[in-house]
């Protein structure tokens, strides 16, 4: 597996294992969609105020949000970054792009979905780093299917189900 830097800052309190957990996912979902060259992917766990600072500087939305992505590259769904073209040469990264994600309102999604406050963080990572890869869902039709199929298929593949993480695929964490 490819050895990528995530780096991961923490602005609000997380779950015991949270920045692990996420370290972990991050990886799968990269392996999960072949991603063949050593990435560097920024992660903020914020609060909401925190999300809505963000989301109103980056995008000019003044409202908090579960997660944001912010792409480095505009990439084709299924077709991953592969080449030289992608590496910062000083680094010898591909900078895939920045990650923000509230813990605040990841908590209350995961009450309201009936899951644990994890399985809400690992599925906001691995949308996160689909969107960082190229999927989207601004059309309710087949962007969104391709990009919710590929959700389901890496959170199943990585035993991370509404019912909680399968302890085996996770205990290296």
């Amino acid at each position: 597996m490819l050895e990528h830097s995530i780096l991961l800052e923490a602005e609000a309190p997380a779950p015991e294992g949270a920045e692990s957990l996420l370290y972990w996912t991050i990886q799968e979902a990269l392996a999960a969609e072949q991603v063949a060259v050593p990435c560097e992917i920024s992660v903020l766990l914020t609060d909401n105020g925190g999300i809505q600072q963000v989301n109103r500087d980056m995008r000019g939305v003044d409202r908090s949000t579960d997660v944001l992505s912010f792409p480095m590259f505009e990439l084709t769904p299924g077709e991953p970054p592969g080449g030289e073209e992608f590496l910062d040469p000083e680094t010898g990264l591909c900078p895939l792009g920045d990650m923000c994600l509230s813990v605040e309102q990841a908590r209350v999604q995961a009450q309201e979905f009936g899951h644990s406050l994890e399985r809400e963080l690992c599925y906001l990572t691995v949308h996160s780093i689909l969107h960082l890869l190229g999927y989207d869902h601004l059309d309710e039709g087949p962007m969104k299917a391709q990009m919710r199929a590929r959700e389901e298929a890496i959170l199943e593949e990585l035993g991370i189900s509404r019912e909680g993480l399968s302890s085996a695929r996770h205990e290296t964490v």
